[in-house]
C-alpha cells in the first residue's frame, strides 16, 4: 500500500469532508467576530455610562443664623450677673430643704416606768435608751417571762454597770406580770429555754417528776444536786407547781 492510498477519498467522502471544513470555517469566523476589539469596545461603551454616572454629593449645609443663641446672648447681656453660690450656702440650702424629723421626746426627770408593761416606744423615751436597747430589753423580758426586780436590767446584753446605774432610777417592777413555768407539765426542752434553767437542771426536773408523779414545791428541787440556794432566789419566782 502506497502513501497515496491514505489521501484517496471517494466522491461521497470528499463532499462530507468539504462540508465539515465549511462548518469549521464558519464557526471560526463567528468566534473571531464575537471576540473582536469592536465588540469589546461596544460592550464597554454600554457599561461606561453607568460607571461614568456623576457622584451625587450632599449639598453643603447653609449656615442659618442661630436665633436662639442671639436671643440668649441678648438675654444674658440684659440679665444682671448672679453671685456664685458658695459650698457652705449650698449645703445649708440643701439641709433646709430636707424634711426635719423631730427627735423622740424623753421623759422628764422623776418619771417612773413600769418595766414589765413598757413597750419599745415607751422605753425609748427613757434617757439613755435607744432603739437597740429597747428591743433587747423587750426580748430578754419575753425570754424570762417578765422581770421580778429592776436589778435584772444589768443582765441585758450591752448594759454595763455604769449604764445600769443611770437607768435603774427610771424603773419599777410589778411581779404580777410574770408568766410562770408549769413545772409538772412542761417538757424538758421548754424548761431549758429559760435563761435561768440549763439543760442538766431541766433534765433533773423531768426525771424527778417521773419518780414523784407530782412536784409540790421548791423543797423537791432542793434535794437535787443540780440546784443551789442561789438558783432558788433566781428561779423560784418563775416556777409554778400547780
Amino acid at each position: 500500500m502506497s502513501w497515496r492510498d491514505f489521501f484517496y477519498f471517494s466522491k461521497g467522502e470528499r463532499k462530507a469532508l468539504i462540508l465539515l471544513l465549511s462548518l469549521i470555517t464558519i464557526a471560526g469566523v463567528i468566534l473571531f467576530l464575537t471576540n473582536s476589539p469592536s465588540s469589546e469596545s461596544s460592550g464597554t461603551a454600554l457599561v461606561a455610562p453607568q460607571q461614568a454616572k456623576p457622584e451625587v454629593t450632599a449639598p453643603e449645609s447653609v449656615s442659618q443664623p442661630n436665633t436662639n443663641s442671639s436671643s440668649s446672648a441678648r438675654t444674658s447681656s440684659t440679665r444682671p450677673a448672679q453671685p456664685r453660690e458658695s459650698t457652705s450656702e449650698r449645703v445649708r440650702r440643701m439641709t433646709s430643704s430636707q424634711p426635719s424629723y423631730s427627735r423622740s421626746e424623753k421623759f422628764e426627770v422623776g418619771t417612773i416606768v413600769e418595766l414589765n408593761a413598757a413597750d419599745t416606744t415607751t422605753l425609748k423615751k427613757v434617757p439613755g435608751i435607744g432603739s437597740a436597747f429597747a428591743s433587747r430589753i423587750v426580748k430578754y423580758r419575753e425570754l424570762l417571762g417578765g422581770f421580778y426586780a429592776v436589778q435584772q436590767l444589768a443582765e441585758v446584753y450591752g448594759i454595763d454597770e455604769e449604764r445600769y446605774v443611770a437607768l435603774a432610777p427610771w424603773f419599777t417592777v410589778d411581779d404580777s406580770f410574770i408568766q410562770k413555768l408549769p413545772v409538772n407539765s412542761l417538757p424538758q426542752d421548754s424548761l431549758s429555754r429559760h435563761p435561768y434553767i440549763n439543760f442538766r437542771q431541766a433534765r433533773a426536773i423531768v426525771q424527778l417528776r417521773r419518780q414523784k408523779k407530782q412536784l409540790s414545791g421548791w423543797e423537791n428541787l432542793a434535794l437535787l444536786d443540780e440546784f443551789t440556794e442561789d438558783d432558788k432566789s433566781r428561779i423560784l419566782p418563775y416556777l409554778s407547781f400547780e
